[in-house]
């Protein structure tokens, strides 16, 4: 099935409400409501409790209870700990979050599953640290299930947000990355990535396919049969559509995946490399490695394949091209000055600048989606590790020191966080890390290899 049978959204409004449809069409179409419980414009998001971009900001401690069991299906207490350990997972991955640990709670396990407001007793819950309180309820039934999610803020003891999510079990997921979305934007002005994909290439088929999962490692999908050699996906812009490159007719040639109805074209099959694409910030055009002409060089195609202009033209190899937010300047890999570093120039070409130096091999540069900043692997100490940079090539930072190699870096759409490729256990697995390299972690235990990771933007 395709990501889009997967997954596709549309968001409509409704009076004091907001209602959000999530469409599955393999066989069956599910809607998950997302309402909004209260709301009052003197608590829409106009306090940031915690600055993320102060140096010294402290993790902002928060206690999360068990949700409450409506109907009494959920015999094993699945569905509770699921939502438990989802929630956990998402806050304690932003960095943003001190989990206050459950068997500190002083309120008794009855009260602390109620969603009750009248109930909370917020001098329980100061008295063991927390500042802020989730609490919720869910319904199971049929199938169907129903989950209530609250905010409050601890300190000043009142309610902050809530939402009513309903789908079905299998949804359960997505319902708490969005609601831990909304806590993030309540506490940081600023929206989360739990909602995001990853794309990715696995050889577990006996092939290399292009495969996504949610940035967390759950929900695989594969989206690519080429039964060939398949590498090096990019999201456009837009979040629906991806392109690769593809071995499948014998050379390598690029592609465009349609993830909105399952359909991938052949865009550029020049003889040669088609190799390494990525777009623009507009979504019309990518910038490509060819061969065409004999020597690896950059061009700009547009989505069709139209062949529209030439960037580089010197003696050495140039490769992996990576636009900057406004799209004005392109970093690069290139031989040209004996080991490949990274490079820089502008859209057209232009005033091209040497970034690294004083390294044995540099590759896979990443711009970040604020533009301030530049990921990319590096040979060190007989390994590859992960690093960024300014856009001038300045406070070079190394992120990585692990064993085994770690490359393939790519930005997650908020500037946050990076995914990356890491043999630090033997195979190559997908890790995520916060942008400064704290809190590195596997996601997803797949079987063979991963490698080439590219988050996603946010999907639209």
């Amino acid at each position: 099935p395709s990501l889009a049978k997967a997954e596709g959204l549309r968001v409509q409004g409704c009076k004091g409400s907001r209602k959000i449809f999530l469409m599955k069409k393999t066989g069956y179409i599910f809607i998950i409501f997302i309402c909004l419980l209260f709301f009052s414009p003197a608590l829409s998001h106009t306090k940031t409790y915690i600055d993320i971009d102060s140096p010294s900001f402290r993790r902002f401690p928060i206690a999360i209870t068990y949700f409450k069991d409506i109907k009494g299906k959920d015999n094993k207490g699945d569905i509770s700990k699921e939502i438990f350990e989802v929630l956990t997972q998402d806050l304690e991955i932003s960095g943003f979050f001190a989990i206050i640990d459950p068997s500190l709670f002083i309120e008794s396990p009855v009260d602390s599953k109620s969603g009750n407001d009248n109930k909370i007793n917020f001098r329980d819950w100061s008295a063991i640290g927390a500042e802020a309180l989730v609490k919720g309820s869910f319904r199971f039934d049929n199938g169907n299930l129903e989950i209530e999610a609250k905010l409050y803020d601890v300190f000043q003891g009142r309610f902050l947000l809530g939402k009513r999510y309903v789908g079905k079990r299998q949804d359960i997921r997505k319902m708490i990355h969005r609601f831990c979305n909304e806590i993030l934007l309540s506490f940081t002005g600023e929206k989360g990535v739990f909602d995001t994909k990853i794309a990715f290439v696995s050889d577990e088929s006996g092939y290399k396919e292009i495969y996504v999962i949610d940035f967390d490692g759950h929900n695989m999908i594969k989206i690519t049969n080429h039964k060939s050699i398949a590498l090096s996906p990019a999201w456009s812009p837009n979040g629906k559509m991806i392109a690769f490159t593809s071995y499948k007719d014998g050379n390598p040639d690029l592609y465009v995946k349609d993830i909105i109805v399952n359909k991938d074209d052949r865009i550029s099959h020049y003889k040669g490399l088609n190799i390494a694409p990525a777009w623009f910030p507009d979504g019309r055009k990518l910038a490509v490695t060819l061969s065409l002409e004999g020597n690896p060089e950059i061009y700009v195609l547009d989505k069709e394949g139209k062949r529209l202009k030439r960037l580089t033209n010197d003696w050495g190899i140039d490769v992996s091209p990576t636009l900057s937010p406004d799209g004005k300047e392109i970093a690069f890999v290139s031989d040209r000055s004996g080991n490949p570093d990274i490079y820089v120039m502008n859209s057209q070409g232009e005033d091209v600048k040497r970034l690294t130096f004083q390294r044995n091999y540099s590759a896979s540069p990443k711009w970040s989606p604020k533009g301030d900043k530049i990921a990319f692997s590096s040979l060190a100490e007989g390994h590859f590790d992960i690093y960024t940079m300014n856009p001038d090539g300045t406070d070079v930072r190394r992120l990585t020191s692990n064993s085994g190699d770690n490359e393939y870096p790519s930005w997650s759409p908020n500037g946050r966080f990076l995914t990356f490729t890491s043999a630090r256990g033997g195979n190559k697995r997908i890790y995520i890390m916060r942008a400064d390299g704290s809190g590195q972690r596997q996601i997803g235990a797949f079987k063979g290899n991963q490698l080439n990771p590219c988050w996603s933007p946010r999907l639209q």
